[in-house]
């Protein structure tokens, strides 16, 4: 991209020197040295002047002297302009390659290409960079169970090694009704609200869209929406680029498979020295797949220069067709060059859930059949124990089959004082617990405002708040999980309880119980 010192140069070269410069430095590149060709030049006409001068009116040793001095201060200046103007180069092009080319209506409005950021702490240097553009839908929206999928049983350390970048590609109503649409609790977490970074594009972004070339037997709204959507893509790739070291392009319609985080770092180190563009975790259009941030402004560069021509996965597969097929070599050549480029993992480890796309009246039934079966539970075992809950169960999910680790317990709506009661046969050791309530497909049944307690075989009350019926409190669920140690002090343990506070909305689903580290009478 041509900078503006190039142009500035270029014009006083011409202008001030007539020719001086282009003479003497054909072939070389003006950004090295047309700022020092600059003043060589002024630094030659201050002395044709000096030396041309009738009456000097100073001693030879100080002519001279003045000389070196001025010689030096031109190198100095020449070397400190030389060095601002990388520095302002390097930071114009990583974030902007050549989008005022390809859009040139952003030329209009300085701030177009900078983005609103509503909620996050603008993160950086983490491992993994989620991103997940979302628009308004007519007939359902899957943000929310989307984004409570990918955070679902992420452990403390990788939540603090990635962030989700949720990108609003609207400039109207939607993006003011977003924030009461999702629970204030989902957001508002300490926790979980770390993970995200939630950014809208500037009002100036978009280009006139109303007269596109209709291509491909494609209407012209459907031409409209594919090329918005790919400069939706383009906007939050640039803006994701400086927060870590991988970018994983996503939907706001899917599902990720449990242990997604772990699954993807270990493929990246196995695959780290080899040569490849982007790793697909997905087979569905342009879901899952990941890029090294560094090749980002390369890839989005390519996406813009074609946004108003064909979809954006169709464009990354023409990216691996420029990279490396020969057109006089056939296409099975072309076909084992790309997949050198592009290397697949399977099992998938995104699930494309959406019914009701965002191109209003569109129903788009895609699976991905490499995805398998979600793990829905997960089961412990369990020492023996009478099981008590005045939760109406749904058809065969019951608290039994959960406690046995061979189903997950589903009930229905919760009310105040619900409760969930584990009487062990003989009394227990226990050190540690963990209740998980949702699963990866219905993550909002969770329980909320819900105490753990424990029933002491022995009253000792001072390391715990007291409950009723001699139970204690020891813990509580948050964003869906109860997990903790129990106080030696408490000695054994005859039962364990869930007690509901509140009235929930929702029913509930307990997909994991366990007891950690009983010690069997």
């Amino acid at each position: 991209m041509t900078s503006v010192f190039q142009i500035t140069c270029h014009f006083s070269c011409v202008r001030s020197m007539r020719g001086y410069c282009g003479q003497n430095n054909e072939g070389r590149s003006y950004q090295k040295n047309c700022l020092k060709c600059l003043v060589n030049f002024k630094t030659a006409a201050l002395l044709r002047r000096i030396t041309q001068s009738a009456t000097p009116q100073v001693s030879p040793s100080t002519f001279l002297a003045v000389i070196f001095v001025s010689i030096q201060l031109f190198s100095i200046l020449s070397a400190f302009l030389a060095i601002l103007e990388e520095r302002v180069l390097q930071r114009l092009l990583p974030s902007q390659p050549n989008a005022y080319i390809y859009l040139p209506h952003l030329k209009e409005h300085e701030d177009s290409l900078k983005p609103i950021v509503h909620l996050g702490q603008r993160r950086t240097g983490v491992s993994l960079v989620l991103g997940v553009p979302t628009v308004h839908r007519q007939k359902q929206s899957y943000l929310v169970n989307t984004l409570q999928s990918l955070l679902f049983d992420l452990s403390t350390a990788e939540r603090k090694d990635i962030v989700i970048v949720v990108f609003i590609a609207e400039v109207t109503i939607y993006l003011c009704s977003l924030f009461s649409y999702i629970s204030p609790g989902f957001y508002c977490s300490g926790k979980v609200a770390l993970n995200f970074i939630v950014i809208s594009p500037s009002p100036h972004y978009y280009p006139d869209l109303s007269n596109l070339k209709e291509t491909f037997g494609d209407p012209k709204e459907r031409v409209r929406w594919r090329t918005k959507q790919n400069l939706d893509y383009s906007f939050l790739m640039l803006y994701a680029q400086s927060k870590g070291t991988y970018y994983v392009q996503l939907e706001d319609d899917i599902i990720a498979k449990q242990g997604f985080f772990e699954s993807m770092k270990k493929y990246i180190a196995y695959v780290l020295s080899e040569e490849w563009l982007f790793l697909e975790f997905s087979q569905l259009g342009f879901i899952g797949k990941l890029f090294r941030t560094s090749d980002l402004p390369m890839i989005v560069e390519f996406f813009l220069m074609f946004h108003k021509d064909k979809p954006i996965d169709w464009l990354l597969d023409h990216i691996l067709w420029v990279k490396v097929c020969n057109p006089e070599k056939d296409s099975k050549h072309c076909h084992n060059e790309k997949a050198r480029l592009k290397r697949t993992y399977k099992p998938s480890l995104f699930q494309h859930v959406g019914l009701h796309s965002s191109l209003p009246g569109k129903i788009q039934n895609l699976k991905d059949k490499d995805f398998g079966n979600q793990v829905l539970f997960k089961g412990h075992n369990n020492p023996p124990a009478e099981l008590r809950s005045s939760l109406e169960k749904y058809l065969s999910h019951t608290l039994e089959r959960a406690y046995n680790g061979v189903d997950f317990f589903w009930g229905l709506t919760p009310k105040r004082g619900d409760y969930i009661l584990i009487t062990f046969t003989t009394p227990q050791a226990v050190k540690g617990y963990l209740f998980r309530s949702g699963n990866i497909e219905t993550n909002g049944d969770r329980f909320y405002n819900t105490t753990v307690e424990v029933l002491p075989t022995s009253v000792k009350l001072a390391c715990c708040k007291p409950s009723s019926d001699g139970f204690v409190q020891i813990g509580s669920f948050k964003n869906g999980v109860a997990e903790g140690e129990v106080d030696g002090a408490l000695g054994e343990i005859a039962a364990m309880r869930l007690l509901v506070h509140s009235d929930s909305d929702v029913w509930v689903l307990l997909s994991e119980v366990n007891h950690i580290h009983i010690i069997y009478k």
